[in-house]
Parts: structure tokens; sequence; C-alpha cells
């Protein structure tokens, strides 16, 4: 296995020797990437859905408490989110002055998601620039394989070998493939971890709309 890959980047030249460095690099960012999205329990939702649908029903010291078992960014940022709503509880507002200070507060509960959400997408622009520039390399590495090749046609003239010719063609496409299965599994790398993001920020407004909503509710009905 050794010798052939040691015969591969003896063929593919150093266009081959740089796509395998970016391999190596784009798959230490997807491995870190992957870890950082289960770290955070990215997709992970049904124990803050219960704990939401407490805060709805009106048990909201057992929501928040529920929530503190659960280490996902969904779960502190709906604990932060309902702690701040006691807190405003336990103030004596008028009800414009609350309206007011829970718009600013959910603004703020809405600029910290964007903010982690915004952290966990981190290098997903340089892996993205992987898939660009993978099959742009291997393409270079192609044509310089070409001019080659038929730069040595031209200077065998009429005794010109067909097998060494063709030989030097599937050398120079050799960079070609190399550069596509770079790309390729970038690719969906990359597409899964955005993918996993967007549906997190889905998931994160209903949740969030769930806490608010629920807390205008609660503060109308006295009144009612």
């Amino acid at each position: 296995m050794v010798e052939s890959s040691s015969s591969l980047l003896e063929l593919g030249g150093p266009v081959v020797l740089v796509l395998l460095g970016i391999s190596v690099l784009a798959l230490a960012v997807i491995l870190a990437k992957a870890f950082q999205l289960s770290n955070a329990r990215v997709g992970r939702h049904s124990l803050v859905r219960q704990a939401v649908t407490m805060w709805r029903t009106g048990e909201r010291s057992k929501a928040t408490q529920a929530l503190l078992k659960d280490r996902s960014l969904s779960a502190a940022l709906v604990r932060s989110a309902m702690e701040a709503i006691q807190k405003l509880d336990g103030q004596p507002l008028s009800s414009q002055e609350r309206d007011i200070r829970e718009e600013r507060l959910r603004e703020e509960i809405s600029a910290r998601a964007a903010d982690r959400l915004f952290g966990l997408a981190s290098w997903l622009k340089a892996l993205d620039l992987v898939t660009q520039i993978a099959p742009l390399l291997g393409l270079l590495g192609t044509v310089l394989g070409m001019i080659e090749t038929f730069q040595t046609l031209q200077e065998s003239g009429s005794s010109a070998n067909p097998g060494t010719l063709a030989g030097g063609i599937w050398v120079a496409l050799l960079t070609t493939a190399c550069g596509l299965a770079v790309a390729i599994p970038v690719s969906v790398a990359v597409t899964w971890f955005e993918t996993r993001l967007e549906k997190e920020r889905a998931a994160l407004e209903v949740l969030l709309t769930g806490v608010f909503t629920a807390g205008a509710t609660s503060n109308q009905s006295p009144s009612s």
C-alpha cells in the first residue's frame, strides 16, 4: 500500500502532493467539526421540546430544572430565555414596560443563538474552498501533463510510440481523478454540516418562539 502511494505521488508529481496535503487538512477539519457538532448536541431536541411543553402548561420551575440535565446548545439558550422571563415576572412592570423588555430579551437571545451558530459554522467556508480548488488543481496537473506528453511526441517525430503516448495521457488524467477524489467527499461533508446547522437554526426559532409566546400569554391571562 505504501509502495502504491509513493508510486502515485511519483506519477502525479507536485500537484498530487499538494492535493494529498489538502486532503489531510480537510479530513482534520471535518473530524473537528463533527466532534464540535456532537459536543453541542446539534439536532437533539427531545428533552428541550418536553421542557418547552412543560413551560407552556405552567410548570415553569420544572421546565428550567429539566434543562439543567441537557448540555446541548438549544437547552442552554432556551433555559436562558426561561430564567430571564421568570426574572421579569418578579418585577412590578406595566404591560408596556414588560413588552419592551421582553422584546429586547428576545432580540438578545436571538443574537446569542446566531453567534453560537456562526461559531459552529466556522471553517465550513474553508472546506467549501477545497471543493472548488481541488478539481481545478487536478485539471491543472492534467493540462501540464498533456503539454509534457505532446512535447515529447513532437520531439519523437515519426518514431513516436503510441504506447508511450497513451501512458503519458493516463498519467496526466491521474491528477484530475485525484482532484475529484478529494472534492467529492469534502462536498458531501460540507452539505451535511450546513444541513444540520440549518435545521438547528429552524428548531431554535421554533423553541424560543414557544417560550416567549407562552410568556406573553401567561402575562395577559390574569387581566382577562
